[in-house]
């Protein structure tokens, strides 16, 4: 009895080690996912033809609006194209030849260099939620956003370890003026995280802000060299290009940042209602706005965005998770690799009004379609709820937390020698089990992913600490994530220098906003 008794407070004291081991925070970052599965394609070949060539009509034939843009016009005469108006016609292969000079990829440097990333090729780099003007939580409720919300957002993605890059406007915090807190957003970026991070777009005097502070936290002369901002650059669908996106994208362009070329599509409302007639416009549409960024600078970095959702043809609203948007987002893969283009695409998407079963659905399903269709930036990849309106804390770290899985399907499966386990095979025999063998002891700690969220525990032990859902661990693990949080280090002379330049911006223009 005394053995016994030895062994269970042996074992319990095991456990409560372990358990401390877990809760100590560990701010770990993982490497950006390097794919080791193939692509799901559903196009053929002569399907895949028949999109070009429909997008390259759509261009010669129809033509695409660049509007209150004398300059760019210009730079489209200049080039062959035919401008009659504010309508643009390229002549056919024209916008796919200057397409060529984009790179297959390019890497966007972080003030950390170990967090520095890849964009293009087989990887896949995981960003949160971007653009929504409200937030929710457990406690508050839905709310317009605020910067106190934004810095908290910037936090717990710094502290997330499956996410890769900080975002950029992950909620709109809309008690501070629109004309100024593009700098305070990247001042949160640049100072609350080391994760690469993105630019403002909301007008082109906001781009070169962002190029600035970016001088000031790397150097002007890393700037100039290399790539540090990724930026979103949308697409007024269908097939207009207007002024403060197309001037935010000179800005970067000229700059040799980052920027994400990407129609915003909600089938048969902005696109057609077929996957094929919707795939045309938007390879149409990428390829002219990628083209205009090469007019702007060869070379130029860009990524070939497809940010798309299918309609309720019952109430107008946004649906997410649907087999046609997964289509749409497959074949886009398909197009962007034929074009030699980094790809963007899928996220967290629902359309749920809460963290709940609609949500973890449409999330799932919208989460595996970006893995499989081979993209290569997901933005939005965390936190996103009711159609992109709401920024949720809890949905944040669920989402968060399953991306650990995309990491893990990603691996692939590997046929090592060890993975093979004939030596585990044979120790065991018929009848045996594998819990206490040799290739198990060497292996269990890394055999399988593992949640820092969800419940396992015995019904017994689950309703003796609360019976918690898994909203209620999230918002848990909230507080838990910000009461531990620490601030990387940054120099103090840079430090000092991004505040001086915030403040001086901020009071050479009255507030504005509009």
């Amino acid at each position: 009895m005394a053995e016994a008794a030895a062994r269970r407070r042996g074992r319990g004291g095991g456990g409560a080690a372990r358990r401390a081991e877990r809760s100590v925070v560990k701010i770990e970052t993982a490497k950006y996912i390097e794919r080791n599965i193939p692509n799901f394609e559903v196009l053929t070949e002569e399907a895949l033809d028949i999109i070009e060539a429909n997008a390259e009509t759509v261009l010669e034939e129809i033509g695409v609006n660049f509007v209150d843009n004398p300059k760019a016009l210009e730079r489209w005469r200049e080039a062959g194209a035919d401008v009659d108006g504010e309508r643009v016609r390229l002549p056919r292969g024209l916008a796919k030849k200057l397409c060529a000079t984009a790179p297959r990829e390019f890497t966007q440097h972080a003030r950390n260099p170990e967090k520095s990333v890849v964009i293009g090729g087989r990887n896949l780099v995981l960003a949160p939620v971007y653009g929504p003007p409200f937030v929710r939580d457990a406690q508050g409720g839905r709310r317009y956003a605020t910067m106190e919300d934004f810095s908290k957002f910037v936090k717990l993605g710094y502290m997330s370890k499956w996410l890769h890059h900080s975002g950029g406007t992950v909620c709109e915090p809309t008690d501070v003026p629109v004309n100024k807190r593009h700098l305070d957003m990247l001042h949160a970026h640049m100072t609350l995280s080391d994760k690469p991070f993105m630019g403002s777009v909301t007008d082109p005097s906001r781009a070169r802000d962002s190029v600035e502070m970016c001088e000031i936290l790397f150097g002007k002369e890393f700037v100039q060299n290399n790539t540090v901002m990724t930026s979103l650059i949308n697409i007024n669908s269908p097939m207009t290009f207007d002024d403060v996106m197309m001037g935010a994208l000179e800005v970067y362009a000229t700059s040799n940042q980052g920027c994400i070329i990407s129609p915003f599509i909600v089938g048969g409302a902005m696109a057609p209602v077929s996957v094929a007639g919707t795939l045309t416009q938007v390879l149409a549409e990428v390829m002219a706005g990628i083209a205009y960024s090469q007019l702007i600078r060869p070379g130029a970095p860009v990524i070939f965005g497809a940010f798309v959702s299918s309609i309720d043809m019952n109430s107008g609203a946004p649906t997410f998770g649907t087999p046609e948007a997964s289509m749409v987002t497959y074949g886009a893969g398909q197009l962007a690799r034929r074009l030699g283009l980094p790809f963007r695409s899928a996220g967290s998407f629902c359309g749920s009004k809460l963290p709940d079963a609609q949500a973890a659905y449409e999330t799932a399903n919208s989460l595996n379609m970006g893995l499989l269709a081979g993209v290569n930036f997901m933005l939005h990849s965390c936190g996103w709820l009711e159609g992109g309106l709401v920024a949720d804390f809890e949905k944040f770290v669920m989402d968060a937390d399953q991306l650990g899985v995309l990491h893990g399907l990603a691996k692939g499966v590997s046929v090592d020698e060890e993975a093979q386990a004939m030596d585990a095979i044979r120790e065991v025999g018929p009848g045996g089990h594998y819990l206490g063998c040799a290739h198990t002891q060497a292996n269990f700690k890394s055999a399988f992913w593992k949640s820092g969220l969800l419940d396992y525990k015995p019904f017994e032990t689950w309703e003796e600490e609360g019976a918690r859902d898994t909203r209620m661990l999230a918002s848990e693990r909230v507080e838990f994530l910000l009461a531990n949080y620490q601030q990387p280090g940054l120099d103090p002379a840079i430090s000092e220098a991004l505040l001086a330049y915030v403040a001086d911006k901020k009071a050479s223009m009255p507030d504005a906003f509009m």
